[in-house]
């Protein structure tokens, strides 16, 4: 209980009016199907001949005897006047009327909480896509993309299918249980007492019933995100699989998790289904001993309980059942809803490393020169990827990076849009230490073209003005034709406003990196970081590409990482990377002039 009520005080507050207005409804629901039921008690009176005639008016008051001996001498009164079977039809009347109005703020109790439910779920999925939009990368390298897919969709829907369905359990079914139990107190002391006695037994066995709920429904989604990392790995790497003929061993994979997955819901549903067996069980005892207990008081010698108000009290407890078993079936949805909750706090709850300054320093222009000054790295704390980097990066000029894979080239540039925080040292841009900038600030001043291209499933205007607030057609169309993308647009089905498909997958690798180049272009950066842009392309679109690249980094300060040495030989520096250290540096013919990694390196490409 103590978990559901933290949950509904972080996401109700915005929703306290609707709430408010629903208890109220719910309130005036549960007083008007007393009053249904409670007209019971003169009709039954009217037709057993036993309810006793009360012909001296007593003066108001407000309690329960007077108003009682005002209701009983009016309907004596109609009684006289116009007869017994007009007695019964009027009062049949009433109890229609408070019926109608019964179901009515019931319908306007539900409609508030329509609006609760489906709010707090909307603002949850929001939550956690712009956690995700802030959680640095380093996050994202300890988790699995298809279990964080799994948090923002399974167990998002997990919570709005237990937790938030069971709000109208919470916020109706109590208001009735304590109404109805109120009016049952008022008609018979005794017997309520005797039924106070009994519940906390029946809550005993049934929270018996639901231990380890929670931990088994916890398992189940966790394996559920083990299954759809599984697919998202498929999925992303099937020309591999079918490459190798590891179909039959993905199955096997598949077919484990799956079987696994399986055994844990098996266990859960088991568990789970014991809940309305045990509770109508348990209820159908509850209501023999009080019929029991009810029947001696009616029957006994005392005989403190009449045999029209017994009925009308067994009515009531049996309206107070059916809202007991709601009560007990939210128990246990509301289990597997908090284990999915837990999951999803994992993400809410992720502690960024890399953090914003409180008062970031404003930065509106790069004026001068980008330094790293005494830069080493660390992914885990335990391997230094960079060691002691002293660079200077004049404003207007290109730095080329090479080296072996794994030398520490992309993880330099990775550090200068703060994707990564140094270990030690610092990186300077126009004298000022990056991490007192605010990243928007300092991202603004940057544009990246990877290797691979990420695209989205959009239109070609989109993917170039992405990023780009307000840019007009005319601005996207010139920065297609510096990138060489223009004429390529124009050939295909609807010019600008095709859709590439996933990742840009209707289109070449050449044509993907020219729209990549483009969207650099149209942002306009005074710096440019370029990650191997041309080194998974043919010579054909290499060339497009390098025309487009060089178009790119005309009066820019641009860092190069290249593997192909031709495409670096005009860059103002060269700095040679060997195990996270720059072990050379120079231009094109200074570095071949000193015959070392970058000659070898040169001379292997030329061969």
């Amino acid at each position: 209980m103590h978990d559901l009520l933290s949950i509904l005080r972080r996401f109700i507050p915005p929703y306290k009016m609707r709430v408010a207005k629903s208890i109220l409804y719910n309130f005036l629901h549960a007083i008007f199907g007393s009053l249904s039921i409670a007209m019971l008690i003169p009709i039954l009176g009217i037709i057993f001949s036993s309810q006793q005639d009360v012909t001296e008016k007593v003066p108001f008051a407000l309690d329960t005897d007077t108003i009682k001996q005002l209701f009983n001498y009016y309907v004596t009164q109609i009684k006289y006047e116009y007869g017994a079977s007009a007695t019964l039809i009027l009062i049949g009347g009433v109890a229609i009327v408070a019926t109608a109005l019964k179901t009515g703020f019931a319908y306007l109790g539900s409609y508030e909480l329509i609006f609760i439910r489906n709010g707090v779920v909307r603002d949850i999925r929001r939550k956690i896509y712009l956690k995700i939009l802030s959680l640095p990368l380093p996050f994202f390298s300890e988790e699995r993309k298809g279990d964080i897919i799994a948090r923002m969709t399974g167990d998002v829907q997990e919570v709005e299918a237990s937790v938030m369905s069971s709000l109208d359990m919470f916020f109706q079914n109590p208001i009735l249980i304590l109404v109805y139990l109120t009016m049952m107190l008022l008609m018979s002391w005794q017997l309520t007492l005797f039924v106070f006695l009994l519940l906390p037994i029946m809550g005993w066995l049934i929270g018996r019933v639901g231990k380890n709920l929670k931990r088994r429904s916890y398992e189940g989604q966790t394996k559920m995100g083990e299954i759809l990392a599984l697919m998202e790995e498929t999925l992303s790497g099937l020309r591999v699989i079918k490459a190798f003929n590891a179909e039959s061993k993905m199955e096997h994979r598949f077919s484990d998790e799956n079987e696994a997955y399986r055994r844990i819901q098996n266990r859960l549903m088991r568990r789970r289904s014991l809940a309305h067996p045990m509770s109508e069980f348990l209820g159908t005892i509850v209501i023999v001993i009080i019929l029991w207990f009810g029947g001696s008081l009616v029957l006994g010698e005392s005989a403190s309980l009449s045999p029209e108000v017994f009925i009308s009290y067994i009515a009531l407890f049996y309206c107070i059942i059916n809202p007991a078993k709601n009560l007990t079936n939210a128990y246990y949805s509301i289990q597997k809803g908090l284990a999915a909750m837990e999951r999803i706090d994992v993400i809410l709850a992720a502690e960024s490393s890399i953090q914003e300054p409180a008062h970031p320093q404003p930065i509106a222009n790069f004026n001068s020169q980008i330094e790293y000054r005494h830069v080493s790295f660390s992914y885990n704390g335990t391997k230094q990827v960079l060691r002691d980097i002293n660079l200077t990066i004049p404003k207007g000029k290109t730095i080329a990076l090479v080296g072996q894979s794994g030398s520490g080239k992309s993880t330099l540039v990775d550090l200068l849009p703060r994707f990564y925080d140094v270990t030690e040292g610092a990186i300077l841009i126009d004298g000022t230490d990056i991490r007192r900038l605010s990243f928007y600030n300092l991202r603004e001043l940057m544009g990246n073209v990877n290797q691979d291209p990420i695209l989205f499933n959009d239109t070609i205007y989109n993917n170039i003005a992405f990023g780009v607030e307000h840019a007009t057609p005319e601005q996207v169309e010139q920065a297609a034709r510096i990138a060489n993308a223009h004429d390529f647009i124009l050939q295909t089905e609807h010019g600008y406003q095709t859709v590439i498909g996933d990742r840009g997958g209707k289109l070449s690798g050449g044509q993907r990196q020219r729209l990549s180049i483009a969207r650099a272009v149209l942002k306009n950066p005074p710096i440019m970081i370029l990650d191997e842009a041309t080194s998974a392309l043919d010579t054909e679109s290499e060339k497009l590409v390098q025309e487009a690249l060089d178009n790119l980094m005309r009066n820019r300060t641009s860092i190069v990482i290249a593997h192909r040495l031709s495409t670096i030989k005009n860059a103002d520096l060269i700095c040679v990377f060997h195990d996270g250290q720059i072990v050379e540096r120079g231009t094109h013919n200074e570095l071949l002039r000193q015959n070392g990694i970058y000659t070898k390196l040169y001379n292997m490409q030329n061969f």
